[in-house]
């Protein structure tokens, strides 16, 4: 069968309504990652994988990236990058293969959120035993705790959908998640300029570490390694409380 021009792709699997939703696109989607994609969408259309496929092949990228970690010096932060972005390209693929093929389906929804929660956690339980050299002492406690903040932080946000299913509500609005009181809702704004909690997120996490791996070349027992998880564990201690208390001063769980 012939290909899709890149143009006749875009219009079906990129539409506008998708591509600009502010909490819809991750920047690295927008700025890169969008337009590896589609290309490799336009290559995959006729492939005898279904979407829910590359949804698998997602979560097998984004688990290996913690594995990968394990492998001293700078290649292991190499490779554990390499895996997230992998993760965020079948991340794409999977979704654009749907709306092409429209074969979209809730088991597509499931399985790219509980992909997000195996690949974060698997990254970051990853980075405690690099930041230990293996062994299970602190830095691999440490690790292991901040990857459960991290599925705490999510579980959060997906509850609110448990809830107002349960509860005979649609979903919440994106203009639900600013808080109802005034003072929260300018603390969040200001949190929304630095985006400081993006660090937790996959794509920044691995970045983060990558750096830190480099900066590791000219040091000893892996010192920037370690400030990296303990960065990235307080981020991730103090968003699920602030996290939480966003939720409940939002209109997310109102009807």
């Amino acid at each position: 069968m012939s290909l899709p021009t890149l143009d006749e792709l875009r219009t079906v699997v990129q539409p506008p309504e998708k591509m600009q939703r502010r909490n819809g696109e991750h920047w690295a989607g927008r700025l890169y990652m969008r337009r590896i994609s589609l290309r490799t969408t336009r290559l995959l259309v006729n492939s005898p994988i279904s979407p829910n496929g590359y949804t698998y092949l997602m979560i097998v990228a984004g688990v290996l990236a913690g594995p990968a970690l394990l492998i001293p010096g700078i290649g292991g932060a190499v490779l554990g990058a390499f895996f997230v972005q992998l993760y965020l390209l079948f991340d794409c693929v999977d979704g654009e293969l749907a709306r092409w093929r429209q074969q979209t389906s809730i088991v597509g929804v499931y399985l790219d959120r509980i992909g997000a929660y195996f690949a974060e956690a698997a990254f970051l339980v990853g980075l405690g035993f690099r930041a230990s050299s293996l062994h299970l002492d602190k830095w691999a406690v440490l690790g292991l705790a901040t990857a459960l903040c991290v599925i705490l932080v999510k579980s959060e946000s997906d509850l609110v959908d448990v809830a107002r299913t349960r509860a005979g509500l649609p979903a919440a609005t994106e203009g639900s998640v600013v808080p109802r009181a005034s003072g929260a809702a300018r603390l969040r704004s200001v949190a929304q300029i630095f985006k400081i909690h993006r660090l937790i997120v996959g794509i920044e996490s691995s970045m983060l570490v990558l750096l830190a791996g480099i900066l590791d070349l000219f040091a000893h027992h892996q010192p920037f390694t370690k400030a990296a998880l303990v960065i990235l564990a307080v981020i991730a201690a103090v968003m699920v409380v602030l996290h939480f208390v966003s939720i409940v001063l939002s209109s997310r769980l109102k009807a």
